[in-house]
């Protein structure tokens, strides 16, 4: 996701989940550096992939505030993965990373290499969990080639490709059309994804997709907003034998209690004002790993 908070706001402007439904039934390198940073790797590697979620985002608005000056600092569902596998991770991730710029050199991203109308973006300013030149799946290609032992991929994207569209258009990407080119866009990337870890890398061991939780699960727009996404990831990953932990449903039971409110059930980021981030508190990046835990199966 993008680090910005307003992002989370203009995710209401997606529309009804029937027509979400309906719109994805009809979709039928550079030198990297590929060494794990942290924990044993005596029961194998795990590589990580994605956006702001992924990379455990903390915004600059919290407290405390956080130091993006030290990657290390910033733990998202990755981390208590690799506690709870025992294995070790290589964080690849990127925040506001989109498809097409994790795998394209250049690429608008939502404010990793670059953000809207400017060459700036999170890794131009701060360190990532690991160093690389190039795009993700540079990375991602090189670190496959050196760890043969590498035990599980997950991956989270997307969010951000609907964001741009959202900050890019006169409407905020309301109009079936430009929807319909979102999710064309995210499915036809995501294939190459998957095709270049399951083919180019030869990779054949455990990838897992991680869909998006709901900022609110009372409100249809939010909720038809995460469906999308997920639907379109779905449908993507099981013809390349791609597990999809359900990052939505992890959420909705917690929040349930608390009236269908992943912010007073304390799984995003509380703010000063006593709203919340659109990114996960480590509660909710707990649930995240555990989801991603359960789609692995024993």
């Amino acid at each position: 996701m993008r680090v910005t908070p307003t992002a989370g706001r203009r995710l209401v402007a997606f529309t009804a989940v029937l027509f979400v439904v309906a719109l994805v039934a009809s979709i039928g390198a550079g030198a990297a550096s590929a060494d794990p940073v942290n924990g044993s790797d005596r029961n194998g590697t795990y590589l990580a992939l994605g956006d702001s979620v992924a990379f455990g985002y903390v915004p600059p608005q919290a407290v405390p505030a956080p130091n993006y000056l030290v990657a290390h600092s910033f733990v998202g569902y990755p981390e208590y993965l690799a506690q709870q596998l025992d294995v070790r991770v290589s964080n690849a991730s990127c925040p506001g990373e989109t498809t097409a710029s994790l795998l394209f050199a250049g690429a608008q991203s939502n404010g990793c290499e670059n953000s809207p109308g400017s060459p700036v973006g999170y890794s131009t300013l701060y360190p990532l969990h690991v160093q690389y030149q190039g795009t993700q799946m540079d990375y991602a290609l090189h670190y496959l080639a050196a760890h043969k032992h590498t035990r599980l991929i997950t991956i989270d994207i997307g969010a951000n490709d609907a964001f741009l569209c959202q900050e890019t258009t006169a409407d905020h990407c309301t109009s079936p059309a430009e929807l319909g080119a979102v999710a064309n866009e995210i499915a036809g990337n995501l294939g190459t994804i998957f095709h270049d870890l399951r083919v180019v890398a030869g990779y054949q061991g455990p990838i897992v997709a991680l869909g998006y939780y709901s900022l609110s699960y009372s409100d249809p727009a939010q909720i038809a907003g995460a469906q999308f996404l997920n639907a379109v990831i779905a449908g993507v990953a099981a013809p390349f034998g791609v597990a999809v932990a359900d990052g939505f449903a992890a959420f909705a039971g917690p929040s349930a209690a608390f009236g269908g409110s992943p912010c007073a059930a304390g799984l995003l980021i509380k703010l000063p004002d006593g709203t919340c981030n659109i990114h996960p508190s480590p509660a909710g990046h707990k649930l995240l790993a555990a989801a991603i835990a359960q789609a692995i199966g024993p």
